[in-house]
């Protein structure tokens, strides 16, 4: 077949190309997931033919976000809700994510991914050159890992359970406009006490009694301690 005359370099555009097969068959909601060799020049790669062929998870979500029902509201899916699943793919393992560009996926709604100071895939929108070229009403969310990094994951551990209440306290930052949250969460765990088990932030906030420039950062700060 024609468009099989080279070696892939991502799983991506398989992905896509089964969205618009359940497209024609008015299929709205698609959740699809692959599993193969992607395959790159790499003079790090074999000594005898100078390619490098890893394996690669990739994953695209488009559609509403929930089945059709009653008990929530219809919205479509979005890159948080596939952030999230990527997260729970690799916990417990704390994996970051940081703004970048990929010649796949939305300027302004990608980030490359890291586990333990190493770049592991990335996941964002489609890019709309590919949703005009395809002919997608809107963008799917997609993803896309080096398979083995996710031994990362590790199987979890028992800690004790608190028989004391926790303490949860809000706390709401001015920041400048340009700062990414990944630095200050960074920051955060690096100073973390144990008393504290959870920090979130809840809330982003730019308008009246905020500089112009700057945003407002509220976290949820939850502490515990097992003894007192």
């Amino acid at each position: 077949a024609s468009q099989m005359s080279v070696m892939r370099s991502s799983l991506i555009g398989g992905l896509v190309a089964n969205v618009v097969t359940n497209l024609k068959r008015k299929q709205n909601r698609v959740r699809v997931f692959e599993t193969g060799r992607c395959f790159f020049r790499d003079k790090q790669g074999s000594p005898i033919d100078g390619f490098r062929q890893p394996w690669k998870l990739a994953g695209l979500a488009y559609g509403s976000a929930l089945p059709e029902q009653w008990g929530s509201p219809s919205r479509n899916v979005d890159f948080f809700d596939i952030k999230g699943e990527v997260e729970l793919l690799f916990a417990p393992a704390k994996a970051c994510f940081e703004k970048a560009t990929h010649p796949a996926l939305h300027p302004g709604r990608s980030a490359r991914l890291s586990v333990n100071g190493q770049i592991v895939g990335f996941v964002g929108e489609l890019h709309p050159q590919w949703l005009q070229k395809y002919g997608l009403p809107m963008a799917p969310v997609v993803f896309e890992l080096d398979l083995d990094a996710l031994e990362f994951a590790k199987l979890p551990k028992f800690l004790e359970v608190s028989r004391l209440p926790p303490a949860v306290r809000d706390l709401a930052i001015v920041v400048d406009q340009q700062l990414e949250l990944q630095q200050l969460l960074d920051g955060i765990a690096a100073n973390r006490p144990a008393i504290i088990q959870d920090i979130r932030l809840f809330d982003v906030y730019t308008g009246n009694g905020v500089a112009p420039g700057e945003k407002s950062l509220a976290f949820r700060i939850v502490m515990q301690d097992t003894q007192r």
